[in-house]
């Protein structure tokens, strides 16, 4: 790969990173806070939080088996997906390469920053040829974008292509591994020391049952870290969101019971699914979602809302002609939308 000092931006990479009051007292042990100009009253809430969540990074190494300054935490995966466009893409001269379809954040962000965008179309099966990503880039390609499982198919993409992809490219490539806990295929993110310009992501949203606080988390190694650090805002992740953060990583055991049951139920529902007149296929999944293919989506959408139920229509996503993406609930949330279908 090129270095790290290429591929980041030269106004990036000579950036004096703003130094938070909290940060600059670092290693010491302190009582009496008067630094940073806050209200001494209305405490918990009247602190800034930990700059750089230290204590849940203590908490969430081991459980993701890595080490703690391998970890970016950010204002959900969003934020971790719009950093790296800031730290490597200069804004109309850079491109990234992305499979499509996949996750649209990720031309969101680039559009928002002013960055070509070059998606390269899956196959009918929806894998990726390294060859095929790898002949869209040029001189200016900085990042590679892969979603595995993907979204909005839901199937794991090939990993030996994944590998090859990352060990041919001498620019960043991320992994978006958001629905890797629902996959018993081994996370790429098991392999962050091999390759150093491997960018891996998940979240608190999916498997962990926290979507509503906001977490998302980046690995890579500590460099590269260090530049995500250095960009973000000085106070990213809340106090409420880190607390219930370490909360929930108490008792992963509990995340696993949930993931095991709704296992069970994705295989419930494809095996219903596959039984309705109006769904002509689904395709293979590897997420807590599944992709339909039906005889009219944009009427079975329709329907399903004026019932009250609220699935996901991707008929206008290339691939996805006639299909409903689908998230697996709870028993009883899948059993109403299977008794609405059956009644259609």
């Amino acid at each position: 790969m090129k270095s790290l000092k290429e591929l980041v931006r030269p106004n990036i990479w000579s950036l004096a990173a703003y130094s938070s009051a909290r940060n600059e007292y670092s290693g010491h042990v302190a009582n009496v806070f008067l630094d940073a100009n806050e209200n001494p009253y209305n405490r918990p809430f009247n602190r800034y939080p930990d700059p750089l969540q230290l204590e849940v990074k203590a908490k969430l190494a081991p459980i993701k088996r890595v080490r703690p300054e391998q970890i970016f935490l950010g204002n959900g995966s969003d934020e971790a997906i719009d950093l790296p466009y800031r730290c490597f893409c200069s804004p109309g001269i850079d491109n990234v390469v992305a499979i499509e379809p996949t996750y649209g954040m990720y031309k969101v962000c680039a559009d928002i920053n002013d960055v070509e965008y070059r998606p390269v179309l899956l196959d009918d099966n929806y894998q990726i040829s390294a060859e095929k990503l790898l002949a869209a880039t040029d001189e200016n390609t900085k990042i590679i974008w892969v979603c595995s499982p993907n979204n909005p198919s839901g199937n794991n993409i090939d990993r030996d292509e994944i590998v090859k992809l990352v060990d041919s490219f001498d620019g960043i490539v991320i992994i978006d591994e958001a629905y890797s806990d629902f996959s018993s295929q081994k996370p790429m993110r098991d392999e962050l020391d091999k390759h150093p310009n491997m960018i891996v992501l998940n979240t608190f949203s999916k498997a962990w049952g926290c979507a509503a606080i906001r977490l998302g988390m980046a690995f890579g190694n500590e460099d590269i870290i260090e530049i995500f650090n250095k960009v973000k805002y000085p106070y990213n992740i809340n106090n409420l969101t880190q607390n219930q953060a370490l909360e929930a990583l108490k008792d992963p055991f509990e995340v696993d019971k949930w993931v095991r049951t709704l296992l069970l139920e994705r295989s419930r529902m494809i095996d219903a699914f596959k039984q309705l007149p109006i769904c002509e296929k689904i395709y293979h999944t590897d997420a807590n979602f599944f992709l339909a293919k039906m005889t009219d989506a944009q009427k079975t959408y329709d329907y399903l809302v004026e019932k009250g139920i609220i699935v996901r229509n991707r008929t206008r996503i290339k691939l996805c002609t006639n299909c409903l993406r689908v998230t697996i609930g709870t028993k009883n949330e899948n059993n109403e939308l299977l008794s609405a279908l059956r009644q259609y």
